[in-house]
């Protein structure tokens, strides 16, 4: 079940200290969030990917991977949470990499308890400004006007059908949808069995070769633009 939209949404603590991660749970749910906890980047990763989060919290320095080598593989894969990393280190050098890896914010350790709950409500807010899109690569898919904005800032127009066949790929961007089940939920079971195939290649003639990717023997699931 969705959150609600004035609600806080979940939040993803990526940490291994284990005094701070019982600190900030505390702290988050004296709050009003919703927490989820891994303990190392390679778990965060697992965890990002299953579920959509509103704000990652995240170390910069994590075992298995480290903070800004899970910022860069997290969107890659159009994860399109806030991230807010704390560092240690937090010299100017150490924060234009975590922010030039993707981090929305990054805040030194020690920290205020004060100030990253006020950060984190920015996030949230901001993630909310954004809620109508949903992440394509370096694109986005615009909900509300129905439209792709490509990297170079272009907005596509889509039809109906192709409308609700990138929404229904892009909402689900780990998710490999087989030729039957698109039919079912965008074109309708009585369709010809080549709709799908169709509306792919309308796709790909419209917003390139890489957006949509077969996977071949399973499906489809969305590409990147």
């Amino acid at each position: 079940m969705s959150e609600p939209r004035d609600s806080p949404g979940p939040v993803l603590l990526v940490e291994e200290d284990a005094d701070l991660v019982e600190l900030l749970v505390a702290l988050f749910s004296a709050n009003g969030y919703r927490i989820d906890v891994a303990r190392d980047g390679q778990r965060g990763l697992h965890l990002a990917l299953q579920q959509r989060y509103g704000v990652i919290v995240l170390d910069r320095g994590l075992p298995a991977i480290d903070g800004v080598d899970l910022v860069t593989r997290l969107r890659r894969r159009a994860v399109a949470a806030r991230v807010l990393i704390l560092g240690a280190r937090a010299d100017p050098t150490e924060r234009v990499r975590g922010l030039d890896a993707g981090a929305d914010d990054y805040l030194g350790k020690p920290f205020d308890s004060a100030e990253l709950m006020a950060r984190v409500r920015a996030l949230t807010r901001r993630r909310f400004d954004a809620a109508e899109l949903i992440p394509i690569g370096a694109g986005q898919l615009d909900l509300d006007q129905r439209s792709v904005r490509l990297p170079d800032g272009r907005a596509v127009p889509l039809s109906g059908r192709e409308f609700d066949l990138i929404r229904t790929l892009a909402s689900h961007p780990q998710a490999v949808h087989s030729r039957g089940q698109l039919r079912r939920r965008v074109f309708g079971a009585d369709r010809s069995a080549t709709v799908v195939d169709t509306y792919v290649h309308y796709l790909r003639r419209k917003l390139g070769e890489r957006v949509v990717r077969t996977v071949h023997g399973l499906g489809y699931q969305i590409g990147t633009l």
